[in-house]
């Protein structure tokens, strides 16, 4: 620090306009040094301390915007729609014809061609010749999709507009194959994708330039992550322009006001950067198909006692032949012997209570559970009122 001074010392005993000129650079540079990049400052901290802004957050009105279409897959190898079973992949197939000038006055009978339906996600500030990836999926009765190529689509917004037009070879990751008594099949072959297939013909309106107030809407919605991030940009904004610029207006936004000497796009570049804690809700989330149960940091269980046993019945059939005596006129007849055995394990009595997710995870163990049967026993806990959390069933 004392040698950066005597630079500034020397450099203004200079000519009078010289020596304003060196003091102003050294001035600058002294401040760079000492102040730092925002933006390398903030994600400093964010190493540091905790989770990004942006990572919690988006700002209202820059989302996706879906569109769909109707089109024809060509070129199949005899795995297209039937056009007896699917009477409008022949109705789609004849207009296209009729409007490249050929008609078509038999019936088609080709098993090349299926009709699909054609999604996208229209990402916001899309210009128009960009690029984006389609989803494609049959909408008859066609076995497979590989080797197809999709004709001209137009994808269509919830207005009826047409956003964008899309063409290209469909990517089948599944495949089937099939004989005259055996069928192979992997994945699912009557779905793909087309990376780059779709072409932007029509931009959203840009309604992002000329806005001075922002919304920050929560993707996790919380009163305490809400005052967290209000709390958070206000610091910075303080420290930076001199002025508030943030405020909590409900458990799912932040209303943020942009400071005049700043653009957004740098205003939201600063300010994502910014670290926070966020907060979680005390939930269980159990998904009873496969077993699984993840439980939130903040979950709670008032002291309790359980026990938890399993019952297994095995009913084993064994039935056997009476013969009748030689020389009589009895049949032979086939008696029932079921054999049926019970057994009960586990029955175990342990006290569960944790103050802290460690404490849970601990006192569970100690039964010597299944996921299984961790998810009956968190179910009876909840209805006991012992479980203090939302129990989300899948």
């Amino acid at each position: 620090m004392h040698e950066r001074f005597a630079v500034l010392r020397a450099a203004c005993a200079a000519p009078a306009r010289e020596r304003l000129r060196r003091c102003a650079m050294l001035l600058v540079a002294g401040l760079v040094l000492a102040l730092g990049d925002p933006l390398a400052v903030a994600a400093d901290q964010v190493q540091r301390d905790g989770t990004r802004i942006k990572d919690v957050t988006t700002l209202k009105g820059m989302r996706d915007n879906q569109l769909v279409g109707y089109g024809l897959v060509i070129g199949l190898p005899g795995t297209g729609d039937t056009m007896r079973n699917s009477p409008f992949t022949e109705q789609s197939l004849r207009s296209m014809l009729d409007r490249m000038g050929i008609n078509v006055d038999n019936t088609l009978r080709a098993r090349n061609v299926a009709a699909v339906v054609v999604t996208a996600n229209l990402p916001p500030f899309a210009g128009r010749g960009a690029r984006i990836d389609v989803s494609v999926g049959s909408l008859g009765d066609a076995r497979a999709l590989n080797g197809g190529t999709l004709v001209v689509t137009p994808l269509m917004g919830g207005d009826g507009q047409v956003y964008a037009v899309a063409q290209g070879a469909v990517s089948v990751s599944g495949f089937e194959a099939a004989g005259d008594a055996a069928l192979v099949a992997q994945g699912v072959p009557t779905a793909g994708r087309i990376a780059n297939g779709a072409l932007i013909e029509r931009e959203l309106p840009d309604q992002f330039r000329d806005m001075r107030s922002l919304l920050l809407e929560l993707r996790n919605p919380d009163f305490r992550t809400a005052v967290s991030i209000a709390d958070a940009i206000n610091d910075y904004s303080l420290a930076r322009w001199g002025e508030r610029t943030a405020v909590e207006r409900d458990f799912r936004t932040v209303f943020v006001r942009q400071p005049e000497r700043i653009s957004p796009m740098r205003f939201l570049a600063e300010i994502g950067e910014l670290a926070i804690t966020p907060d979680t809700p005390a939930r269980v989330v159990i998904d009873e198909g496969t077993g699984t149960v993840v439980i939130g940091q903040n979950v709670q269980i008032s002291t309790v006692a359980v026990t938890h046993g399993n019952i297994s019945v095995r009913i084993t059939e064994r039935p056997f032949a009476d013969q009748p005596n030689p020389l009589s006129l009895g049949e032979t007849v086939v008696l029932p012997d079921t054999e049926i055995e019970a057994q009960e394990e586990g029955g175990q009595l342990a006290i569960i209570g944790g103050a802290d997710l460690q404490t849970l995870v601990r006192g569970l163990n100690q039964i010597g559970l299944k996921p299984m049967g961790i998810i009956a026993i968190l179910q009876a806990i909840k209805t006991a009122g012992a479980l203090q959390a939302d129990l989300v069933v899948q």
